[in-house]
């Protein structure tokens, strides 16, 4: 059963461990927790594990924050970790055989100190871990990656006894829902999409059925808002819609609609982070395509990219109502309507 508490009580510091304190294996009861952070942070990026541990992936959740901002133990457990990782400040908290790791944070407790779930473990760095300013927070179990966003029991599996929940009470229901349905397009993205291994193209099959010029959807969400003249949500003012909106979760990954090479990677005060992809003469056309509002891309400018490869992630950046992504396509220079493309 999908189950969480209320984070309670104002932050508090790290008490010290004692002389001879239990093992967390033991002595902590890790089956409640809460946000790593204050209040209801906005998730930037969800999971999306890799096919194979060595694959590309996004192994936790980022997180919104500032630097500076208190982080906060999601459980009672003990500090297993302080250190640097990859150039990154990071703090591991074993809850029991079930770890969570947060980075980039400047530590305030050392490893052994028992801490309890809203105990403050230190500050957000100011080093980037993603292009908006976040917290980047892992669950693992031995080798396994876990959503921290799910329940998940000290055998890495869902809704068993001794299970570490740690999604707040205070708005349950909405996050358990966003979750659960980031999670059912994760997976159905993945089944759908072309596989990646090792970063390299693996035999799969595109994101649906590709149109009549090979392009498939970049995302597996409806379309919200088609190309064409409408009323601006944000700006108030009736104009060209120049792309089709795709309703999608945040963190949702984002794939190519055809192969190409990677152009430009910019960020834009309406568009929010945009990528730009020159997919050469496709049918006697010349075709870019343009993908917007993301949290980040993974590509970059001269980066050779295959149809259904994940380039990035779904954002609400720029001139957004909410998360979703903007697809643009020109064909010869002309801007034209993604869904005669589709």
């Amino acid at each position: 059963m999908l189950l969480a508490l209320l984070l309670v009580g104002p932050a508090r510091p790290a008490a010290a461990a004692p002389d001879g304190a239990d093992d967390p294996g033991s002595g902590v009861d890790p089956t409640t927790g809460g946000w790593p952070l204050d209040g209801t942070p906005t998730v930037l990026e969800g999971f999306d594990p890799p096919d194979e541990a060595w694959g590309p992936g996004h192994r936790g959740v980022d997180l919104e924050a500032r630097p500076g901002q208190q982080v906060l133990a999601p459980a009672d457990g003990t500090v297993v970790f302080v250190g640097r990782v990859g150039g990154k400040p990071v703090v591991v908290v074993d809850h029991g055989g079930v770890r969570s790791t947060l980075e980039p944070v400047g530590a305030s407790v050392r490893v052994g100190q028992r801490v309890r779930r809203g105990d403050v473990v230190g500050r957000v760095g100011r080093e980037e871990h993603c292009e908006d300013r976040c917290l980047h927070w892992g669950l693992k179990r031995g080798a396994t990656y876990l959503d921290p966003l799910l329940p998940a029991g000290r055998d890495g599996s869902a809704g068993t006894a001794g299970t570490l929940r740690l999604v707040p009470s205070s708005r349950r229901a909405l996050v358990v829902a966003e979750a659960l349905a980031r999670e059912a397009a994760r997976r159905a993205a993945e089944t759908a999409a072309v596989g990646f291994v090792g970063g390299s193209p693996a035999a799969a099959r595109p994101l649906g059925p590709p149109g009549s010029h090979g392009f498939v959807h970049p995302v597996p969400g409806a379309v919200t808002s088609p190309f064409g003249r409408r009323f601006h949500p944000v700006l108030h003012v009736w104009k060209l819609h120049d792309g089709t909106d795709f309703g999608a979760a945040c963190g949702t990954p984002i794939r190519a609609a055809y192969d190409g090479r990677v152009t430009r990677r910019v960020a834009s005060t309406g568009y929010g982070n945009r990528l730009f992809v020159d997919h050469g003469r496709v049918d006697g056309h010349a075709v870019v395509t343009a993908y917007n509002h993301a949290t980040r891309y993974v590509v970059s400018p001269g980066d050779r990219v295959r149809r259904g490869q994940v380039v990035g992630y779904v954002g609400r950046t720029g001139f957004a109502t909410g998360c979703h992504l903007h697809l643009m396509v020109w064909l010869d220079g002309r801007m034209v309507d993604p869904g005669t493309w589709l």
